[in-house]
């Protein structure tokens, strides 16, 4: 099994190859470099990946995720931008429209909660509801996606959807996807604080 976590080498960041670990996918999967290399001599994907490594250098540890992600947009020619996010980032949903249109994008946006479905249709019960006795409209990631492929979105932004809803906002999205901001209500959505801070989280980081 493939597990570069563990490694501790990693020669292929400093290409030196000849320490290759005997596991690293670099010697049992060498076809499949040859092949990922053959991906990026398609126009589309090559360009995203161009675009990808010169914002990387030109903002590297300067830019702001946004600033990046607006640089990257411009300089692949994407216009038209959509933005699904959580109700919980509304506020800053609205934040964020702005500081895209302020520079010349488009922005079409889709909250979370959008065709007000009850969760009971997910076959949830009232007490698995975070609020029971009352009406909780279902997250709606499916509905998201559908809206913004109507929409004909040149790069979908994630902003704060929940764990498996942008799985599935992933899986029907047409356009490519990248993520502004994750949802992690404990650490003020900022999840690899439980991990610099794993002494602390210990506890909360094992499931039962």
């Amino acid at each position: 099994m493939i597990n570069c976590a563990k490694c501790g080498i990693y020669s292929c960041y400093k290409k030196d190859t000849e320490k290759l670990p005997d596991n690293c996918p670099m010697r049992t999967h060498k076809d499949l470099y040859e092949e990922a290399a053959a991906a990026y001599r398609d126009e589309a994907t090559g360009s995203l990946a161009y675009n990808s490594a010169r914002v990387e250098a030109t903002g590297y540890g300067n830019w702001s995720r946004v600033r990046e992600i607006m640089e990257f947009s411009r300089r692949s020619g994407f216009k038209k931008l959509g933005l699904a996010f959580c109700v919980g980032l509304r506020r800053e949903a609205l934040e964020v429209t702005k500081i895209f249109e302020d520079n010349g994008f488009q922005i079409a946006s889709v909250m979370c909660k959008t065709g007000s479905r009850p969760k009971e249709e997910l076959g949830i019960k009232d007490e698995e509801k975070v609020r029971p006795g009352l009406f909780e409209a279902m997250c709606n990631p499916v509905a998201q996606a559908m809206l913004l492929n109507k929409e004909l979105t040149d790069m979908n932004i994630l902003l704060g959807l929940c764990v498996g809803h942008d799985t599935l906002f992933i899986k029907y999205s047409r356009a490519p996807i990248t993520v502004l901001a994750v949802k992690d209500r404990a650490t003020g959505h900022n999840p690899l604080a439980a991990v610099y801070a794993s002494h602390y989280f210990n506890a909360k980081l094992k499931i039962t």
